[in-house]
């Protein structure tokens, strides 16, 4: 099972969630803006996908400016009770997969989480192609 923490109005969700789907999988869906996060959760979300709050915290177009969290003294702990209370706060989107859990920006780093992917020439939302002919994952495109 695949699941992606989806923001609908980030393109780069979009790009995630049309690859893993184009690719023939159905994955389960989590809207984290209106769902919420669970420390918890974000703690097992962090772990697996080897990163801390600082490193998943969303520094543009959040307000983790406003609430002086981009300061380097602030604590991990102090991100992730925000994150809590500000869902945006969390970059997206966080994939779940067998292959493991990764914040998958760009959005083409999704691939190394599945096991088929889209049929080529692939393309996301802003034209970029990702996937040759062949089948290939692009040169250029994160790995």
């Amino acid at each position: 099972m695949i699941v992606i923490h989806h923001n609908p109005e980030c393109g780069t969700s979009r790009n995630v969630l049309a690859i893993i789907e184009d690719a023939g999988f159905q994955p389960k869906v989590i809207n984290y803006l209106t769902e919420g996060w669970t420390k918890s959760q974000l703690l097992g979300l962090f772990a697996a996908a080897n990163l801390t709050p600082r490193e998943a915290l969303r520094t543009t177009k959040s307000p983790a400016s406003e609430l002086g969290l981009l300061d380097s003294n602030v604590s991990d702990e102090t991100i992730l009770e925000n994150m809590l209370q500000y869902p945006v706060l969390v970059n997206r989107p966080i994939v779940c997969s067998p292959k493991g859990v990764k914040l998958c920006r760009p959005s083409e780093a999704v691939l190394d989480l599945l096991d088929n992917w889209p049929a080529g020439p692939y393309f996301k939302e802003d034209g970029q192609q990702i996937i040759d002919l062949a089948g290939n994952r692009v040169e250029g495109s994160q790995s």
